[in-house]
Formats: C-alpha cells, sequence, structure tokens
C-alpha cells in the first residue's frame, strides 16, 4: 500500500517547512495587531497579557523582528541543499509574501485601523521587516546559486 511508510521512516518537518510556518504565523499574529488588537479578544486578560499589552508595542515590535528575520535569512543557505524538494523552496519564498501583503492591506485598504502614531509605526515597519525579509532572501539565494569561488579548488599561478 502506497499510503504506509517503511519501517523507521518519519516525516519531520523540514527548515523550509519551518519557515513557511513561521510566515504563516507572522501573517495571523499581523492580521491580530490590526483587526483585532484593542478588541477584548481575550475577555478579562485583556491588556494584562505581557506581549499583548499596549504600552510594550515597540518592544514586542523590535523582538518580532529579531526572531523572524534571523530564522528566515539563516535558514536560507541550509535550506538550499535541499534543491530536490523544489516546491517547498518555491512555497517558502512565497510565503514571505503573505505577511507583506496582510500589512499594506492594512495601511492601503483600511487606514482606519491605524488610529494612532505607533500602529502607523508598527506597520510601516512590519512593511520593511517583510521586504527585508524577501530581498535579503532573494539575494542571498543569487548569491549561494551563482557562486563562482570554489573552495576545495587549487589556487592559480
Amino acid at each position: 500500500m502506497a499510503s504506509q511508510r517503511k519501517k523507521g521512516q518519519t516525516v519531520g518537518l523540514s527548515l523550509s517547512g519551518i519557515s513557511v510556518l513561521l510566515s504563516l504565523c507572522l501573517a495571523v499574529w499581523e492580521m491580530y495587531f490590526f483587526w483585532e488588537a484593542g478588541k477584548g479578544l481575550f475577555g478579562p486578560l485583556h491588556g494584562t497579557l505581557g506581549l499583548f499589552t499596549p504600552d510594550r508595542l515597540g518592544f514586542n515590535m523590535a523582538w518580532l523582528a529579531l526572531a523572524y528575520l534571523s530564522f528566515q535569512l539563516i535558514s536560507v543557505p541550509f535550506a538550499m541543499a535541499y534543491r530536490e524538494q523544489t516546491f517547498l523552496g518555491v512555497l517558502d519564498g512565497l510565503s514571505s509574501v503573505v505577511p507583506l501583503i496582510v500589512a499594506a492591506v492594512a495601511i492601503a485598504g483600511h487606514p482606519e485601523l491605524l488610529k494612532t502614531e505607533g500602529r502607523w509605526e508598527a506597520a510601516i515597519l512590519l512593511v520593511c521587516i517583510n521586504l527585508a525579509d524577501l530581498v535579503g532572501g532573494f539575494a542571498i539565494t543569487m548569491g549561494l546559486s551563482r557562486r563562482t569561488v570554489g573552495f576545495g579548488a587549487p589556487a592559480r599561478a
């Protein structure tokens, strides 16, 4: 039966799979931030959970940017080793567009959601983070795929 796996073979989450998951998690967080934050979604816990308090917005954005960009850009060279997974590689690259679209829709399509200067600043920062991810990932991928220097080759005289 094709649906049965060989004994001892496990299915794990690849580096590209984690990258796609992280991009989609950022998009979900952005949707919460733009459309649901401030509406009491957590009921009596609203404003008391450390990650979602209004006075920590800038600090949370800094940690979010560090975590997201660190993983996304550092994982590119390691994901390049699995070139036989072409579909997952393309999906990995395209998944970075999803958070960019969410932030762009919030800015261009629903400016009423951005009531304060802090939310405008956060929205612009999210767009910049996502653009840095896209451009940086593309640049690293192109640089690694077009390497012309062989590290193990003998030096020319």
